[in-house]
């Protein structure tokens, strides 16, 4: 690799002792000095420490005085001696504020002072870093920010109040703050009133619905302003130039986990600070060329579907609703028929079992990108792809069918439904459970906690898909009763039986769409490549952040 030419290089002083401090166009490292014993090196770190410039969040003037630096009565005398001489020697500093990784994907705005000898040297540190942090042209610089102040534990406000706006404040990010009143609020405010010419990014405060509010506000405005039609299930969606952020305070961060990391509100502010940008496919679904929804996550009928009903008649217990209404329809059991056809992703170069987990930088994706770039992409090829026959039709009886477009992990379930699912590569997971023993989906279930192939059982297959549509079987008497009903009434007079009492598959399930539940069970589902930006970067592979000297 070749070198980079320095821009600065002074011997500073820092907690006491001499630093060499080199600033290039990309990194900022200090060592200790070889000052041949000249002050006092009182500090146990040694060797070089770097950051990249573009992860250093601010740099500005410090004003210490002498009394601040000797008021610790706990100093020994000769400690207090040394302060005092170097104080008069470096009266001047400037505080650099950049990002430390901890464990388990959390960041941190940690900071480090350099004390100079003149004014003319800290202003001149000073004036470069900022010079360089202003060819970052990726950092935003005016954010327009939702809070929802009644998700999860209603701390939204507070959250972003002590722990996101100091952090904006500091890197100089000016933000217009809505909180919102009602539900859908963000969502129609984006849609029809936002000016979104003055802002870099928008971002929401909340939970999982939250970010659905958002993401369904910025597509449906960007699609209204290039004149394109949502209704229309085959066509491609305009991507939007906005990011988003997520501070995470809601219940549910399902999202926020699989793109960062951790739920932390400051890692996700210093991602939003920094400029990361990490694409997301979107799926759209329709019901006779109807749009309903865009789902992100899960996609999922069934199981999940039944489970979603049941806890929103909960809502009143909180997040201990999902626990209670998992348990309540893992025990009913019960299974639906219908037909589900799909289109299999070809020219793919991953697969929902080969174990290659979206990371940062992430392959698979950065593949796919590539060939959207080098090919080109027609209406023409796409209706040929689509009339050549290969599609695939798949009927039967199944307890879940489950399309996710990420890994779906979080706390509970480290590896998520689909550890392989990658963010941006224009496909989504489909996974279909087909009737089973009670003990055979409980099986099924525990392995999304541990680290065995959740996909190795006879019962269940996955595929990797662009497309695809179901069609429940429908019989004359679930016209005229609530499917709900239908599902309370034989829900406990199944527990103890290890077979079905009664044919499952005479009622419909509902879908959960990312949390909500759609009003058709008959849908097509398209992904759209690449239809969003996070403020993100994936999850890190740390051993890829290991600074050497540089």
């Amino acid at each position: 690799m070749e070198k980079q030419a320095r821009l600065l290089s002074s011997e500073l002083c820092e907690k006491h002792r001499l630093v060499e401090v080199v600033l290039n166009r990309s990194v900022l490292s200090w060592k200790d000095a070889d000052s041949g014993g000249k002050g006092s090196n009182t500090s146990s770190e040694t060797g070089t420490h770097a950051v990249h410039v573009c992860e250093i969040v601010a740099v500005s003037a410090v004003q210490e005085t002498q009394d601040d630096q000797t008021s610790t009565e706990a100093k020994r005398r000769e400690s207090q001696k040394h302060a005092q001489q170097h104080n008069q020697l470096y009266p001047y500093a400037f505080t650099v504020f950049y990002i430390r990784r901890m464990r388990q994907h959390r960041w941190l705005c940690s900071d480090i002072t350099f004390h100079c000898t003149n004014q003319r040297l800290c202003q001149q540190w000073i004036q470069t870093i900022d010079e360089q942090l202003s060819l970052l042209s990726n950092r935003p610089k005016s954010l327009l920010v939702y809070i929802n102040p009644y998700g999860g534990k209603q701390l939204g406000k507070r959250i972003y109040e002590q722990k996101v706006a100091p952090l904006f404040h500091l890197a100089s990010i000016s933000a217009n703050v809505i909180v919102t009143e009602c539900a859908n609020h963000a969502r129609d405010h984006l849609k029809m009133e936002a000016n979104l010419e003055k802002y870099d990014g928008v971002v929401c405060v909340g939970g999982d619905g939250m970010f659905s509010e958002i993401l369904h506000g910025l597509v449906a405005r960007t699609q209204t302003d290039h004149g394109v039609d949502q209704n229309q299930s085959d066509v491609d969606l305009v991507p939007c130039s906005l990011r988003i952020g997520i501070i995470p305070a809601g219940s549910t961060d399902c999202i926020c986990y699989a793109t960062v990391g951790i739920n932390d509100p400051v890692t996700s502010a210093l991602h939003i600070i920094v400029g990361d940008s990490q694409p997301m496919d979107v799926c759209s679904i329709h019901h006779n060329d109807t749009f309903l929804r865009y789902s992100v996550s899960l996609l999922g009928y069934g199981f999940y579907g039944d489970m979603l009903t049941d806890s929103e008649r909960k809502r009143w217990m909180g997040p201990a609703r999902y626990d209670l209404s998992g348990v309540k329809t893992f025990l009913s059991h019960n299974d639906y028929e219908g037909t589900i056809a799909f289109l299999p992703a070809e020219d793919n170069q991953g697969n929902p079992r080969d174990k290659l987990q979206c990371r940062s930088g992430c392959h698979v994706c950065q593949h796919k990108a590539q060939s959207e770039d080098t090919s080109c992409k027609t209406s023409m090829d796409k209706s040929d792809q689509e009339s050549s026959g290969k599609w695939r039709v798949i009927q039967g009886k199944f307890i879940a069918i489950n399309a996710a477009s990420m890994s779906c992990a979080c706390p509970r379930s480290p590896k998520g439904l689909s550890p392989a699912a990658h963010l941006a590569d224009g496909t989504t997971d489909l996974i279909l459970v087909r009737k089973c023993s009670r003990l055979d989906f409980l099986r099924h279930l525990l392995r999304h906690t541990n680290k065995e192939d959740q996909f190795d059982h006879s019962f269940v297959e996955v595929h990797r898909i662009r497309k695809f549509r179901f069609q429940p079987k429908q019989q004359e008497v679930d016209s005229v009763k609530d499917p709900s009903e239908t599902r309370e009434k034989r829900t406990f007079s199944s527990i103890c039986s290890t077979s079905p009492a009664f044919n499952y598959g005479s009622a419909d399930s509902s879908w959960n769409c990312d949390g909500e539940i759609l009003p058709h069970t008959a849908i097509q589902v398209s992904v759209q490549w690449q239809l969003i930006r996070l403020f993100a970067r994936g999850i890190e592979d740390h051993q890829q952040f290991v600074f050497e000297d540089p």
